[in-house]
């Protein structure tokens, strides 16, 4: 079966084939770091790297580029802030902070944050500050094919003509005319307000270090040739996927695309986008308080959960988070180790926390959990597809039925492996996370008293023990090889 994704600039799912055959070139947005990582970035870290494994598992090998926008308009604002009078120091943000150095231990935050959740590193993770070259020689193609011009106001300014490139509007299907002003640069410069800057020149109020010699003065790059620069570089000038999150849909990736293919490169084969994150259906905000950081979600639950979670959606659709979101995700999560480690232990005798050299990469998925992931990635009937695997290995494990229930098992790995559940924080070799045996200590340790009471003829006790671990949400079932547990 043929992989098919949703193009976001063709507005339909169609076939992937990749330019090279076996092989894909994949750039996908990464942070502009001013400060800590959301939950936006990192449920859009998880999409594309689950992408990437997916890929992968089909046989090709996939180059991956994310870059990191660490010179910006919020970042020099940021640093400016904290050399101000009235700066407050908290937990994010160091008084008299240069800007390369919150720049750089805000990288660190999110690479930390992307390896805690098993999002894997990219082959390539360039920094925009270090491609400035390759950017001054974009903007001078540019210009020369007449589709960019220095200000005339002598700011060092030069801007994308929008209205020189007929395409201008494509990815987005807007009209030039039916646009807002573009606001990242003075006005006074433009001839159109809707240009956008290609290159900043250098303002006293900005430090002189953000800024390099260039054709047209010091100054510093504007955020959309930033990425135009560094996919051709690692990628070159055509290449399969182009990935963000929506909201860079408009302006950021219309004018990437712009740029590039003004300046006579065919750029993305595929657009492909991961929606928002919401609270309890609310867009998330700040001012309003109904926000939920990566960091406050791991304090609530296991790096496994997390990425549950943040990977348990069509990657296209919204993610809304209540409440109660982790909890559920934990429960589906448990089911799913319970049956593993069960299933390790009855047909391999490999115990909680045991080792094993079961090999992965043979293991083979279902052809349900395939032809959903084949099809715009859809990573929730690929779930259902999981479930019912679990539950099918663990009715054959009650009827006696090894082949079939080793035949679930490697399926389960093959799929929770391909989702990468395996590679987030607290995965050990047995499928487990820490808080799973912490917890397996406990109700064993209660098991065992019920097994004692129900030897010395105690129903009572037993029944009670039974009732207690009920009322935890803990399922006790009885069989020939003893009592196992598992969440409801």
């Amino acid at each position: 079966m043929s992989i098919r994704f949703y193009d976001t600039k063709q507005a339909q799912v169609r076939e992937f084939v990749p330019l090279v055959p076996g092989q894909v070139g994949l750039y996908y947005c990464g942070a502009t770091v001013q400060g800590m990582p959301h939950v936006g970035h990192i449920r859009s870290a998880i999409a594309f790297d689950i992408l990437v494994r997916w890929l992968e598992h089909r046989g090709h090998k996939v180059t991956v580029v994310r870059n990191v926008t660490d010179i910006d308009d919020k970042i020099l604002e940021k640093s400016a802030a904290s050399f101000a009078e009235d700066f407050e120091e908290d937990e994010a943000y160091r008084p008299e902070e240069p800007w390369f150095a919150l720049a750089y231990r805000f990288e660190q935050e999110f690479r930390k944050a992307y390896e805690t959740l098993g999002v894997r590193l990219p082959t390539y993770e360039p920094r925009a500050t270090g491609h400035i070259p390759e950017m001054h020689q974009l903007i001078a193609e540019l210009i020369d094919r007449g589709h960019a011009y220095p200000a005339t106001d002598g700011s060092g300014d030069v801007y994308f003509d929008v209205r020189s490139f007929p395409g201008y509007g494509s990815l987005t299907r807007q009209k030039v005319d039916d646009m807002q002003a573009a606001p990242d640069a003075d006005p006074r410069g433009k001839r159109d307000p809707r240009d956008f800057a290609l290159w900043k020149g250098h303002k006293d109020t900005d430090p002189q270090s953000a800024s390099w010699p260039s054709p047209w003065g010091r100054g510093r790059p504007g955020w959309h040739l930033e990425c135009s620069a560094m996919c051709t570089k690692y990628l070159g000038e055509s290449f399969d996927i182009h990935g963000g999150g929506l909201d860079l849909r408009f302006p950021h990736h219309e004018n990437e695309l712009a740029q590039s293919a003004a300046a006579g490169h065919g750029f993305a084969n595929f657009w492909m986008h991961n929606g928002m994150v919401t609270y309890a259906g609310e867009k998330m905000s700040k001012s309003v308080g109904n926000t939920v950081s990566p960091q406050q979600m791991l304090e609530l639950a296991a790096p496994r959960v997390v990425r549950y979670f943040l990977g348990q959606a069509h990657y296209r659709s919204q993610l809304d988070y209540r409440p109660t979101s982790l909890e559920e995700a934990g429960a589906a999560l448990e089911r799913i180790d319970s049956f593993i480690e069960r299933a390790l232990e009855r047909l391999h005798g490999i115990g909680a926390g045991g080792d094993f050299d079961l090999d992965l990469h043979h293991f083979e998925v279902t052809d349900e959990f395939a032809a959903a992931m084949d099809d715009d990635l859809n990573v929730p009937q690929a779930l259902a597809a999981l479930h019912e695997t679990v539950r099918r290995g663990n009715t054959a494990l009650d009827a006696g039925d090894r082949e079939t229930a080793d035949r679930a098992l490697q399926q389960v790995m093959a799929m929770t492996y391909t989702l990468g559940l395996d590679d987030a924080a607290g995965q050990d070799a047995g499928g487990s996370s820490a808080e799973h045996h912490a917890l397996d200590t406990l109700v064993r340790a209660q098991l065992e008293e019920r097994s004692a009471a129900r030897a010395a003829r105690d129903w009572a006790r037993a029944d009670s023990i039974r009732d207690l671990l009920a009322a935890a949400g803990i399922v006790v079932e009885d069989s020939a090889d003893g009592a196992r547990w598992s969440l409801k």
